[in-house]
């Protein structure tokens, strides 16, 4: 054994390879992200890796090593367990046979979900043994006992960090390499009666699982991460007890001074729930405060262990109004709650008399870089649609920051893909509309294909614009199909947008180079008056990756003030010069895009260099 200082999703892969994984699976979504980046950048040579095209599709390459055999993981974050929702409820019934891990990262906040959304109540839902970690070490440890509960009990196991186990740093013991599992699979072995899922199987494998889960609930009071312990000692007779899980669990321990007199109960297994443990701490009890993040799942409960058992003990919690029902929990937070609960004084009136001044930090709301080709994209489109009756269906991904003044030109976004299923509704209501789907390359193949296909099918009048930037760029630039090479470093054959779009069936198919201005807008122009479904593919790498070396620069002579680059624009590398008024370009900002050059009415500004 040996320490390193890891980040919690560093932690999390090395403890996977640690347990012997063979493959791992995954679709990019923060702030799971680093963890199967962390199994390919550490991988000891044998691990298959893959970032798959969706959730989904990771779940089923994971559930299929898993039925040969191999330990297996799949990886994403907590709206992405929607789309592999449909394979890991079936599978909960059909079972595995190699330990598979089910790892979801839940985003209290959320800092950059569409929802906040908790794991634990998918887990009960879907009726899998799920584990919540506290720290990045026991998240390492965790992911060993989640692969041998998985195998010893034929089901997938999930494990639910949170942004700031995921993302927090810390010193973790770790297992040396030379110590790590290597397993060798037995192989799929051919049985229907069990791999093939029948209504006859899921009766049978339902009440199973029932009885599996309730003998499995009096196990797991000993699981040594539910823990139960007194703050003023083991003989002390307390009337109040904190519940907690997760992070939450950690900010209690800071929040609890000396003197506090509780007892507190920390559930690393929220389903199914530990009732025994849950009995015992509730034991002499006259109020519980629970103290978690998101949905009150420890809160419930223990009302339905107290209804069980006629323990006649106050729960509060976010039912009750005691803990913020909604966002994430901090330390300031929790002690704020704690204050309440156990009627003491807060810290810094008992120490000043006053609390200290807080400043008030400036709105710093999130913009495309400079030099972001989806700028040019969606100022080619604005220009193009000026004057017309139109609707710009967003989607997830850097582009929905084109919502933002001035670009202005997201009008809806719900999910990964659904911006070009959306876009066909509103125009079966309204039929003049003009509707453009904006989508990005990652996000076409994850889940917009299907939606292109119905637009097809049903004969809908839009058009697809999809941002083909060259990578996954919002999660970190990760490669998808259309870029050309694996996670494992292959280089295969680019899946072409284009071709794929013809072999639906579309016949108007457009690419162009977002950041040639007057082509841009021409194109969209002319594709956006045929009929039916059509196509612009605006290409151009993302600027990350591929950052030119000129720079723009004002020419103050020629600049005549009119500002119309910062007004249209909304570049962060373009501001007024507040002594004169006229355009000034930060140099350490530009990456010389060009695409202010274009529109200045007077030619002002030169110097850049397009790719």
């Amino acid at each position: 054994m040996h320490r390193e200082f890891l980040m919690g999703n560093e932690a999390m892969a090395v403890g996977a390879l640690a347990a012997g994984v063979g493959v791992v699976a995954g679709y990019p979504g923060t702030p799971s992200t680093e963890v199967l980046e962390t199994v390919a950048r550490r991988n000891p040579g044998h691990v298959y890796v893959e970032w798959s095209v969706n959730e989904k599709a990771g779940l089923e390459v994971a559930a299929g090593a898993a039925y040969a055999g191999a330990r297996s993981l799949v990886t994403m974050k907590q709206v992405g367990l929607n789309v592999a929702s449909d394979p890991l409820m079936s599978l909960s019934y059909i079972g595995v046979k190699g330990g598979m891990v089910v790892l979801v990262a839940d985003d209290p906040g959320p800092i950059s979900s569409q929802t906040e959304q908790d794991t634990r109540t998918f887990a009960a839902y879907a009726k899998l043994p799920i584990l919540d970690p506290s720290t990045p070490q026991e998240a390492y440890e965790m992911m060993g006992e989640a692969f041998g509960l998985s195998e010893e009990l034929g089901c997938p196991v999930i494990v639910r960090p949170t942004t700031r186990v995921d993302h927090g740093y810390a010193d973790v013991e770790v297992a040396d390499e030379k110590d790590w599992a290597r397993r060798e699979p037995e192989g799929f072995v051919r049985d229907p009666s069990r791999w093939v899922i029948f209504p006859a199987l899921s009766v049978r494998a339902h009440a199973a699982i029932e009885a599996r889960d309730a003998e499995l609930a009096h196990r797991l009071s000993g699981y040594a991460r539910n823990t139960l312990r007194q703050t003023a000692g083991p003989a002390a007779r307390p009337s109040l007890g904190v519940a907690t899980h997760g992070i939450s669990a950690t900010y209690v321990d800071e929040a609890l001074r000396e003197g506090d007199d509780v007892r507190v109960l920390r559930v690393a297994t929220p389903y199914p729930f530990p009732d025994d443990l849950a009995e015992r701490f509730l034991d002499g009890l006259d109020e519980v405060l629970c103290v978690e993040e998101l949905d009150p799942v420890i809160e419930r409960a223990l009302v339905r262990v107290c209804g069980l058992t006629g323990r006649r003990v106050r729960i509060r919690g976010k039912l009750t109004g005691d803990v913020q029902p909604s966002g994430e929990n901090t330390v300031a937070s929790v002690s704020a709650a704690l204050d309440r609960f156990l009627r003491r004084a807060p810290a810094a009136t008992a120490r000043t008399g006053t609390p200290p001044a807080v400043p008030t930090l400036p709105a710093r709301p999130p913009v495309l870089c400079a030099g972001c080709p989806h700028r040019a994209s969606f100022y080619a489109v604005k220009r193009a649609m000026r004057g017309r009756k139109a609707l710009f269906c967003g989607d997830i991904g850097c582009y929905t920051l084109g919502n933002a003044q001035p670009l202005d030109m997201v009008d809806t976004c719900l999910c990964m893909g659904a911006g070009i299923n959306i876009a066909q509704g509103v125009t079966r209501v309204e039929p003049d509309t003009k509707a453009f789907a904006f989508v990005g390359d990652s996000t076409f193949f994850a889940s917009g294909i299907t939606g292109v296909v119905n637009a097809f099918y049903n004969q809908a009048d839009m058009t697809l614009v999809v941002l083909d930037n060259s990578t996954t760029a919002m999660t970190g630039h990760q490669p998808h199909p259309g870029t050309g090479r694996t996670m494992m470093g292959q280089v295969v054959e680019k899946v072409s947008i284009e071709r794929v779009l013809l072999a639906i069936g579309l016949t108007t198919v457009e690419t162009v180079d977002p950041l040639d201005l007057d082509a841009a807008v021409e194109t969209v122009r002319r594709v956006a008056d045929e009929p039916g479904v059509k196509a612009v593919v605006f290409r151009s790498p993302c600027v990350v990756l591929a950052r030119p070396q000129a720079r723009s620069s004002v020419d103050a002579e020629r600049c005549v003030g009119c500002q119309r680059c910062v007004r249209e624009l909304g570049c962060p590398a373009l501001v007024p010069d507040p002594a004169t008024g006229k355009a000034a370009i930060d140099a350490a900002q530009c990456t010389g895009c060009t695409l202010c050059e274009q529109i200045c009415p007077t030619h002002a500004i030169s110097g850049g260099e397009r790719l």
